[in-house]
């Protein structure tokens, strides 16, 4: 059972930010001033918080350029004195209250690794804890305060030769796939002097250092594309605990060529409890399930509490007494389209014990109450990400916090909740609560400062009924400048995913919005079908129809907002990125109404995402099987945008980043070149070192001058430009 605040709440909120309005517009430059939060927590006794904030800065070795800066402040978490700056120099974050509150362990970059440091707050600079050579990430510490846990991702040709890690030093026992040659023959024997001249033996030795030169990539595993380029390399998250002591050393809990995900340690601190996959002798590619394990702080006896074929068993979180574990779990095809389940269970492992708690949207950030009574999570849905909390005996959810706005964070102790939250007034600040999340005061001023003078526009939302029967959500924002019986520009923003969700609490997109309403423009976003955060029947929507019933949606929300009568439907604009700029593309091969039309990032042609993209199991999973298979093959054929490139005559902006491999880039310059060959208006730009993610965590240059040089193609068009 679901609790809802009441509308007459968001309307009165609505209404009181308008009132604080400014003067000045919102300008491209003003994306340097956000500060955003990275990392919030309290200790133990509620009475601290500390705070991770990203800024941007200009950076004095690099002209014209800008760096990220990830500092941690500290502050009373009753809001009454400011956050004062812990960290300086070099980023610090991921940061872990020790149980008394009177150290802080954090993650720092030297020489090229992550590793922890550790800060009284007696005084003093930050001292060194780990010089591991593999980096150390993610510490938590035990309820008891003598030990800490960390992470380390380990290279597959280090792990062959870590005695520790690797027992025997011993090959993999699952397949490494390389084709002709038995596992035990894959890694050569470094007793063997490497010759090109020599026998076979020494030829892999001399071919063997040509990869460890980077001389060579030899790809032979299924997942060989990470975010960035093409990387055979294989590694593996593995757990360490560390006492304190200074002369401490790091002891392996986790070995062998399994990855492990989330860890804690259990009340006691005898034990941790993680994720991973020990079960499994398949390769780590194909092996899609995970368990949740128990071992022995020291590194002994791990067993099994979940494992099932078929199934993925994630984000364990132990309860306050110990007790308890709420996780979740679902069906492990990473190509599965699905929503998954809370469940809680005994730490003893007893399966019959298991309890699952309805709820149809993704959960995260899974945290107890003091008294094990609630499970808290925050969930996309609806527009905004709420923080929820279920109650264990009863099995109902309730929602603590409304929909117009994103948590981004948050931390609970006793009855305070402290949280972090993005909404149109302000993109990033921190708010105290008590635990249902009322009394609620804002106790950070991130941003408040340079918006004060900002005059903004705020959405209004809509929804209507689509042919399916599907009520679809959208938002329209009306130029910052709006004066009744005027008419302006009118531009439709698209989401990607495609299972994203938009609405007033999107980070991502608090600039962009605010730009284009600062430049004369109305914006009028949605979230189609196959949309998160409306429940799993909407989600799994756009199944075999990424293309018409998507449009259908987005167009109608456009529809509707030209309706309200402002918009000059000669001064129509589209753009998207990832899953949208294949919607675009869809979209302007498919229907002529737009002036001009910005893709970012996108898909186009199926078949050769599926090749070249590392999301490429979204092939499988939307469209029901692979290129090569007839059926599917008539499916991907219907469903690629580039098969419609001769119907595009929209002026069209096409932008990639060169190290996109998310999506892949191939596709952009296939649609670049069909339009030219076919003599369309059409300009495509190329981002040196951009990835998947420029836009939201890029290079600040590029970021500006994708945003502007968007703004600028768009003005060529509706002749605006003064």
């Amino acid at each position: 059972m679901l609790k809802i605040l009441l509308p007459a709440f968001c309307l009165v909120f609505a209404i009181d930010m308008h009132a604080q309005q400014g003067t000045e517009p919102v300008k491209l430059t003003d994306m340097l001033k956000i500060k955003s939060v990275t990392a919030l927590s309290l200790t133990a006794d509620g009475s601290k918080a500390v705070i991770g904030i990203n800024s941007i800065e200009a950076d004095n070795e690099n002209k014209g350029e800008y760096k990220y800066v990830n500092q941690l402040w500290m502050m009373p978490s009753d809001g009454s004195a400011p956050p004062t700056q812990l960290t300086t120099r070099e980023n610090a974050s991921q940061p872990a209250w020790s149980p008394d509150g009177k150290e802080l362990v954090f993650v720092r970059f030297t020489e090229g690794k992550p590793q922890l440091f550790l800060l009284s707050l007696n005084g003093g600079e930050p001292r060194q804890i780990t010089r591991s050579k593999y980096g150390a990430s993610s510490p938590k510490w035990s309820r008891d305060g003598k030990q800490l846990l960390f992470s380390a991702s380990i290279p597959l040709r280090e792990l062959i030769k870590d005695s520790i890690l690797n027992p025997g030093r011993k090959a993999p026992e699952w397949a490494v796939e390389k084709p002709g040659i038995a596992n035990n023959q894959v890694f050569s024997n470094p007793s063997v002097k490497a010759d090109p001249d020599g026998n076979l033996e020494e030829v892999r030795a001399w071919l063997e250092t040509n990869v460890t030169d980077r001389k060579a990539k030899v790809v032979t595993r299924l997942d060989f594309q990470d975010e960035t380029d093409v990387n055979a390399e294989m590694s593996f998250n593995h757990f360490f605990t560390l006492g304190i002591a200074p002369d401490a050393r790091p002891v392996a809990l986790t070995k062998g060529f399994f990855s492990f995900g989330s860890a804690e340690f259990t009340a006691d601190g005898k034990q941790v409890i993680l994720t991973g996959d020990i079960n499994s002798r398949q390769h780590p590619d194909r092996a899609l399930e995970t368990g949740i394990y128990l071992v022995n702080s020291d590194g002994s006896g791990m067993t099994t509490l979940l494992w099932e074929q078929g199934k993925a068993f994630a984000n364990p979180r132990i309860s306050n007494s110990g007790k308890w574990i709420a996780f979740q779990y679902g069906p492990s095809l990473k190509n599965k389209v699905g929503i998954p389940v809370l469940g809680i269970m005994s730490i003893s492992g007893d399966k019959n014990s298991i309890t699952d708690i309805p709820f149809d949207r993704i959960k995260t950030s899974l945290t107890w109450s003091a008294d094990d009574k609630y499970v808290y999570f925050t969930s996309p849905s609806n527009g905004g990400t709420p923080v929820y909390r279920a109650d264990v005996k009863t099995k109902k959810v309730e929602q603590l916090t409304d929909q117009n706005g994103g948590i981004t964070s948050f931390d609970l102790v006793g009855n305070k909740l402290i949280l972090s939250k993005v909404e149109v007034a302000d993109p990033a600040e921190v708010y105290l609560a008590d635990a249902a999340a009322k009394n609620m005061k804002r106790i950070t001023d991130l941003n408040t400062g340079w918006l004060k003078s900002k005059k903004l526009s705020f959405p209004e939302k809509q929804t209507f009924v689509n042919e399916k029967g599907m009520t679809v959500e959208y938002w329209v924002m009306k130029p910052s400048n709006f004066e009744p019986g005027k008419k302006y520009p009118l531009l439709l923003e698209i989401h990607g995913g495609p299972a994203a969700m938009w609405g007033p609490g999107e980070a991502s997109m608090w600039h962009e919005y605010q730009y284009y309403c600062s430049k004369g423009y109305g914006v009028v976003y949605c979230n189609p079908r196959g949309s998160g955060g409306y429940g799993v029947d909407f989600l799994r929507g756009n199944i075999l129809d990424w293309g018409t019933g998507p449009t259908n949606d987005v167009l109608t929300a456009l529809d509707k907002a030209v309706a309200q009568g402002w918009a000059d439907t000669s001064k129509l604009l589209v753009t998207g990125g990832s899953y949208a700029g294949y919607l675009v593309a869809w979209i302007v091969g498919h229907d002529n109404r737009f002036k001009a039309a910005c893709a970012q990032r996108g898909v186009y042609d199926l078949p050769t995402f599926f090749g070249e993209g590392n999301a490429w199991r979204l092939v499988p999973g939307y469209f029901g099987g692979y290129p090569w298979q007839d059926s599917t093959r008539t499916v991907l054929s219907r469903e690629s945008p580039i098969n419609y490139v001769q119907n595009i005559r929209t002026p069209f902006i096409i932008f990639h980043g060169e190290n996109d491999r998310r999506t892949g880039f191939v596709q952009s310059e296939m649609l670049y070149r069909s339009l030219k060959v076919l003599d369309r208006p059409v300009e495509y730009v190329r981002h040196p070192g951009g990835t998947h993610e420029l836009t939201r965590s890029g290079n600040n240059r590029q970021r500006m001058d994708q945003m502007l040089r968007t703004w600028e193609f768009f003005e060529r068009w509706i002749n605006t430009a003064k």
